[in-house]
């Protein structure tokens, strides 16, 4: 998939400026180099009420690639699955925002975002499917550099998100960083632990501006 170079922004996210607070920023748009500014800056689009926010967590859910956990009923599992990079983006994305989910946030405009992000070269899926081909879990994000900042995931059988998440970290490798946004107990037990945010910022500076793994082009 090529990626696409992005207009710069109009909008500037400064961390400097930003309280302490998960929520930043309130406004501006979600413009596809609006996206990437923030990104890599340490923030991450998520509305609430219908108004655009901004989130840059005081502690920031992490999962550095060679510190995932795979226990034996996860192996046992990835034999079971079957897994396609970037085949059904707009199918994962929908799965991920279905409104009958505890805590949906992904609304329209969210969605047409990163879809378009896709279509861009710089939002990513990955899909898990069952020995018939049908999708049954998978995860979508931004990957800029070595960083893959994960938005969302979903499972419709056991397992079957994790074993999206197990490749993810198989693409990449142990140089490269997943963004997990916060820790919940559900990752934690995967091996995502949470660093300050001063921490996070520092960390992807570099990483960033690094070349990506060769799978996104």
């Amino acid at each position: 998939m090529t990626r696409h170079a992005l207009a710069v922004s109009p909008w500037v996210f400064d961390p400097t400026e930003w309280p302490l607070d998960d929520c930043v920023a309130a406004g501006a748009d979600l413009e596809p180099g609006t996206l990437l500014a923030a990104y890599r800056s340490g923030a991450f689009p998520m509305p609430h009420d219908r108004e655009l926010l901004w989130w840059s967590p005081m502690l920031r859910g992490v999962l550095e690639p060679s510190a995932l956990r795979i226990t034996r009923s996860l192996a046992k599992s990835r034999r079971r699955y079957d897994v396609t990079i970037d085949e059904s983006f707009e199918e994962v994305i929908d799965a991920c925002a279905d409104p009958s989910r505890p805590g949906a946030w992904i609304d329209s405009p969210i969605r047409e975002a990163y879809v378009r992000m896709h279509r861009l070269g710089w939002a990513h899926s990955v899909e898990t499917r069952d020995s018939d081909g049908a999708l049954v879990g998978g995860l979508y994000g931004l990957s800029i550099g070595r960083l893959f900042a994960g938005e969302s995931m979903f499972h419709r059988a056991t397992d079957a998100s994790k074993v999206a998440l197990v490749s993810l970290t198989e693409i990449m490798g142990d140089t490269g960083l997943i963004d997990t946004q916060w820790r919940t107990d559900h990752l934690a037990t995967l091996g995502v632990t949470e660093w300050p945010r001063e921490r996070y910022l520092r960390t992807i500076g570099p990483l960033v501006d690094a070349d990506p793994p060769s799978i996104w082009f």
